[in-house]
């Protein structure tokens, strides 16, 4: 939650006072609860929908994951249809079940953010898994960037909101 990619694309939204939540999975951080491998971990995202649409009324929920967050935050883009699209950054294809890629499926706007020295979420694998999405869909690759994007937070904070802008 307090990684420099998270923190960069969760400040860059505060910045804009576009409202956003930011949260650990279940069992990571200060998160009560275990670790579930996926199932438990996708209920936490669409409690946050359900709370953001519920509870306060938001008519609109843009889903941005990293890593493991991309597959599984993605993954719930079917589930509202107040959930108008998603961004997934490194979206770790080839060590998730092959239920993620199918759960992460829409004909809602979809932005892939990949860095080309990526070994975690392998970049050569990237063109493969990008091609088995439906339209609309882009992706940006970060030249330099491996998985940790380590100096590239204000590169990758710039896709997502301008993503977003253009589907809002």
């Amino acid at each position: 939650m307090y990684n420099n990619v998270v923190s960069g694309v969760f400040n860059s939204f505060v910045k804009k006072d576009i409202s956003c939540i930011r949260f650990n999975f279940r069992g990571a951080g200060n998160s009560t609860g275990k670790h579930t491998s996926g199932k438990g971990e996708l209920s936490d995202v669409k409690a946050c929908i359900d709370h953001l649409t519920q509870n306060l009324h938001f008519d609109r929920v843009f889903v941005c994951g990293y890593s493991y967050g991309a597959a599984i935050g993605c993954s719930s883009i079917n589930y509202s249809e107040k959930v108008i699209g998603y961004c997934a950054i490194s979206f770790p294809w080839d060590f998730m079940s092959v239920q993620y890629k199918v759960f992460s499926q829409s004909k809602k706007p979809k932005l892939f953010i990949q860095g080309d020295m990526d070994t975690v979420a392998p970049y050569e694998n990237f063109m493969k898994h990008y091609n088995y999405y439906s339209e609309p869909k882009k992706f940006k690759i970060i030249e330099g960037a491996d998985h940790f994007y380590q100096k590239f937070e204000e590169a990758i904070s710039r896709e997502v909101m301008n993503f977003y802008e253009s589907i809002t």
